[in-house]
């Protein structure tokens, strides 16, 4: 059996995932679910993720992996090189703490079941909708601001070579180009993702690129 992930062409955490296996070098094949026309529900994939999300990576033997953190933790302890965390304790969490910025704060705020929350129970239009997810994504760009500011990059968040951070970091810019933000405002945010997308594992990763995109997408 292939390794096999589930995902979908827009989905951030998909991309995490993507990322962390093109550095890896570890081959796998990608499954399309179609997280927008509810395809997470069926119970053929409630059998693989209970919690109804992607990504999923089931591995050769069958074991099952979600929470794209969790997952690139994992991989990082099964495939070490080359390393995704520091090993250093600190730089540890300093990379935890910077991924967490988009994982936890930015991204639940934005996921499919939210938007469709916000629809259904509050009556918001697609307009409303989308200033929500743009709200959430800048105030995240805003707190990467600050943090690269007293911690430049070098090149990368953490470095020399990126790392779970910087895929992270990438996943956000990536949500804000998808809904038509300007990064400007964000110098030292813009130079670190531009330099991350400079790298095929990062580019090719990208949501437009992969099968079933469309040519722009919000």
């Amino acid at each position: 059996m292939t390794l096999r992930m589930y995902g979908f062409w827009r989905s951030i955490a998909s991309y995490r995932l993507r990322v962390a296996l093109s550095l890896k070098g570890i081959a796998y094949e990608e499954v399309s679910l179609d997280i927008l026309a509810g395809n997470q529900f069926t119970p053929e994939f409630d059998a693989i993720n209970a919690a109804h999300a992607v990504p999923a990576l089931v591995e050769e033997d069958g074991h099952i992996l979600f929470q794209s953190l969790a997952i690139l933790e994992y991989l990082d302890e099964t495939h070490p090189a080359p390393a995704l965390m520091p090993t250093d304790p600190r730089e540890r969490a300093y990379a935890r703490a910077l991924a967490l910025v988009t994982v936890a704060d930015t991204h639940p705020l934005m996921v499919p079941r939210v938007r469709k929350y916000l629809a259904e129970t509050f009556g918001a239009d697609e307009a409303a909708v989308a200033d929500w997810i743009r709200t959430w994504i800048g105030k995240g760009m805003g707190t990467y601001e600050r943090l690269l500011e007293r911690r430049p990059a070098a090149p990368y968040a953490l470095g020399a070579t990126p790392g779970i951070a910087d895929i992270c970091i990438a996943g956000h810019a990536m949500s804000a180009e998808l809904f038509g933000m300007d990064l400007t405002p964000y110098p030292a945010f813009q130079a670190l993702t531009q330099r991350l997308f400079a790298l095929d594992a990062f580019a090719s990763a990208h949501a437009l690129r992969q099968p079933g995109a469309p040519a722009k997408s919000r």
